[in-house]
């Protein structure tokens, strides 16, 4: 992968990955779509982002790990069940040797566009 690469679409950023990390982005973006189908793709802080209303969830590749960025606000809705992974304000880690907890990641991003959206978000 090309270190510090200026990606300008999704299909490019996980055009650069291979295996279980391109698929894992693959599942992430394809569900992101599903439910949020209003939602604009872009690129934002050098990552995939779904756009609605603002910016509405990030994704990245990394070399252990794949990174979801749904805001302070979507990690802080699910600390229970993100408890088990490694966070940063706004991020978790999901480790590439782990099953990828797609209800999970669906849950949050059912939040994120209700959020968006001004309505009052349903778990």
């Amino acid at each position: 992968m090309e270190k510090n690469p200026e990606y300008t679409t999704i299909d490019e950023y996980i055009a650069q990955f291979e295996g279980e990390t391109r698929k894992r982005l693959k599942a992430i973006r394809k569900l992101i779509a599903e439910l949020a189908p209003e939602a604009t793709e872009k690129i934002a802080y050098r990552m995939p982002t779904f756009f609605l209303n603002g910016n509405l969830i990030h994704f990245a590749g990394f070399a252990h790990h794949i990174g979801l960025y749904p805001t302070p606000q979507g990690v802080e809705e699910f600390k229970e069940d993100l408890a088990r992974y490694k966070q940063g304000k706004g991020s978790v880690q999901f480790p590439l040797d782990e099953p990828l907890p797609l209800d999970l990641i669906a849950r949050i991003v059912k939040f994120r566009v209700q959020r968006n959206a001004g309505k009052k978000p349903k778990k």
